[in-house]
């Protein structure tokens, strides 16, 4: 074998093994995933309280650290700027259980009064969920689920 081809071969190793470690590595750190995501609102009756519930399922490799919710009116001033991960931050925490490895089916619920809803606008609203794993990569969606209040 040539000198030639042995460098070319052994270049071609090392930018091989570089990428695989890269991919690796990469790999390692791509944001939460979320998926089945669903809202219901039940609006509170005879003197009863509502309550609005939201669920997803997440997958993050190493774990789900924190998923962190807010439900939000279509006609507002967020449907021109929607949240962002650092307003999101100081949301309230959905609770995940643990659903398999490196997944978490996370459930948010809170009660609504007669007084809230009388409150709240009309009409759609939206859910924004931010996911951190534990490795700490983030993943914002805005409008991960819908719900209306009539």
């Amino acid at each position: 074998m040539s000198r030639r081809i042995a460098l070319s071969v052994a270049a071609g190793v090392v930018v091989l093994g570089g990428a695989g470690a890269f991919a690796l590595a990469h790999a390692g750190e791509q944001s939460p995933g979320l998926a089945g995501s669903t809202a219901r609102y039940a609006a509170p009756e005879g003197g009863r309280d509502g309550s609005l519930t939201f669920v997803t399922d997440v997958t993050a490799s190493g774990g789900v650290k924190s998923v962190k919710v807010l439900a939000w009116p279509q006609n507002s001033a967020l449907a021109e700027k929607k949240p962002t991960a650092g307003e999101m931050a100081a949301a309230e925490q959905a609770v995940c259980e643990p659903s398999g490895e490196d997944a978490a089916r996370c459930t948010y619920t809170v009660p609504v009064t007669g007084a809230d809803a009388e409150a709240s606008p009309r009409g759609v609203w939206h859910v924004a969920v931010l996911a951190t794993a534990k490795d700490g990569t983030t993943t914002l969606d805005t409008q991960a689920a819908d719900f209306t209040v009539g």
